[in-house]
């Protein structure tokens, strides 16, 4: 059984940080790139980064480029999103989801999803 767990997610004022952190078990993390994806009420669910699988490339929405960074720690099977100088349009639910191998930043593409975890900015 495939699970990936969000967390790190929560209120705070524009401007600040929060590191979001998903959590992999039950398959063989360092064969899958991951992907952070983002939903608005209201809105579709958009593509936010990427990593590989060994963490050599990312890629990212231009909407959090140069805000937003990807990372991966394959010891702890885990993927992190530092998200720094953040701002309301920002607020949405955070998703992590995992494929086999090769990036991509279309969700239809993704074979395994996080429950999502809030990440609420303020004015």
């Amino acid at each position: 059984q495939v699970l990936l767990v969000e967390s790190g997610g929560g209120l705070v004022q524009a401007g600040d940080s929060l590191r979001l952190s998903c959590a992999g078990s039950g398959l063989t993390f360092s064969s899958y790139a991951v992907g952070w994806f983002r939903q608005a009420p209201g809105r579709e669910r958009e593509f936010a980064a990427t990593i590989s699988i060994k963490g050599g490339r990312t890629y990212y929405a231009d909407s959090v480029k140069g805000r937003f960074t990807i990372s991966r720690d394959n010891t702890k099977n885990t993927v992190y999103l530092q998200m720094n100088s953040l701002k309301p349009e920002d607020t949405a639910v955070y998703y992590c989801a995992a494929r086999i191998l090769v990036t991509s930043q279309a969700a239809a593409e993704y074979d395994y999803w996080g429950q999502g975890t809030q990440v609420t900015v303020s004015s």
